[in-house]
């Protein structure tokens, strides 16, 4: 009976390269060092999923206006977004950038994901909607990397979104997430494979139900795909494939100067982003 022994060992040893992949995969916690300065910004505690509450700066920008959740991406928090703030404010929106929860001042949980940063935003477009003095009629979203994709998969299982701008997003999280295991010198076979399997199973969703590349098709309101040429971090060519699986012409595809972090260098692009914004928020 000495192979008996085995299975505990075994066991911890799954227990130990499970919490090594939570461990190794966790976002880093962000603190902001500044706020939006120059603009009417109060701070905002948002309820969300699993009695969480999440931080957020609140900008608005008049009786009426329409308004947007903005994401950041994966270690992110709200102040990463401000480039977006001050010329989404002047062209008339009213804002909410959140903390998705583990990041920046919002409450932990047991993990980040995809679908939690896509519950995040449903918080916000909730909270938004409850404001009085907004076109509750008039929402949409930004959102940045994770967030772009979070941003997507909300909008997918959503009618009252009217625009999202998706900044950076990459296609399939298993695609990232091998780039990111190559970067770190992970044999795909058989390690790989086993945390790809194990992160779906924590998150609760296999990976082709949360892809930007599959839900995009889902979505019914108009969407702007901004990604930038220099984008090492997310290849070009997956803004092409997320355009390109597109249900319909509403969806369109700005491909910009810049790098990853940078959204592309958005404020040189913002005119182009705030027409689309208009467009698609007319009532």
């Amino acid at each position: 009976m000495n192979w008996l022994w085995g299975i505990p060992l075994l066991a911890g040893g799954f227990g130990a390269l499970n919490f090594a992949i939570r461990r190794g995969l966790a976002a880093p916690r962000v603190i902001e060092s500044a706020g939006p300065e120059g603009l009417p910004w109060r701070p905002v505690r948002v309820p969300a999923a699993n009695e969480k509450s999440l931080f957020g700066w609140f900008i608005p920008a008049g009786v009426g206006s329409p308004a947007l959740v903005v994401m950041h991406g994966w270690g992110g928090n709200a102040e990463m977004m401000l480039p977006l703030a001050a010329p989404l404010h002047a062209a008339g929106y009213s804002l909410l950038l959140l903390d998705a929860r583990c990041h920046g001042q919002s409450d932990g949980d047991s993990f980040a994901s995809l679908p939690r940063f896509a519950e995040d935003i449903e918080a916000g477009l909730l909270w938004l909607a409850a404001q009085p003095d907004l076109g509750q009629r008039r929402l949409g979203i930004v959102g940045h990397s994770v967030g772009a994709g979070a941003a997507l998969l909300a909008a997918s299982r959503r009618d009252d979104v009217r625009a999202v701008v998706s900044l950076a997003a990459f296609a399939h999280p298993a695609a990232m997430m091998r780039r990111w295991m190559a970067g770190m010198h992970i044999p795909y076979w058989p390690l790989g494979a086993y945390i790809l399997a194990y992160v779906q199973r924590v998150i609760g969703h296999r990976f082709d139900a949360i892809a930007p590349c599959n839900t995009i098709a889902k979505v019914a309101c108009p969407v702007l795909i901004v990604h930038g040429l220099a984008d090492d971090t997310v290849p070009v060519a997956e803004a092409h494939q997320i355009h390109a699986a597109r249900a319909s012409d509403a969806v369109e595809l700005l491909l910009v100067p810049g790098s990853h972090d940078d959204y592309g260098d958005i404020g040189r692009q913002i005119g182009a982003v705030r027409d689309f914004l208009d467009r698609a928020m007319v009532c």
